[in-house]
């Protein structure tokens, strides 16, 4: 996937995979890449509109989905 850049204090970029319901993100504070697996498009179309993405990911996505980290 490629990643775009995100304006997010918390997150510099992320990707979606539409095929396989994967959002990739990249985290600011390490650059640490993360795969969270079986997100509904609806669930990433409204991370997108989000007014805070780390919020968002924070408490609606981190533990309510599979992850693993992108080694």
């Amino acid at each position: 996937m490629k990643r775009r850049p995100v304006n997010s204090t918390a997150l510099s970029s992320e990707a979606y995979d539409e095929a396989s319901q994967t959002l990739e993100l990249q985290f600011r504070d390490n650059g640490v890449v993360w795969q969270y697996y079986n997100i509904p498009k609806k669930v990433y179309r409204q991370f997108k509109k989000a007014e805070s993405l780390g919020n968002f990911f924070a408490t609606r996505i981190k533990g309510h989905y599979p992850e693993a980290k992108v080694e």
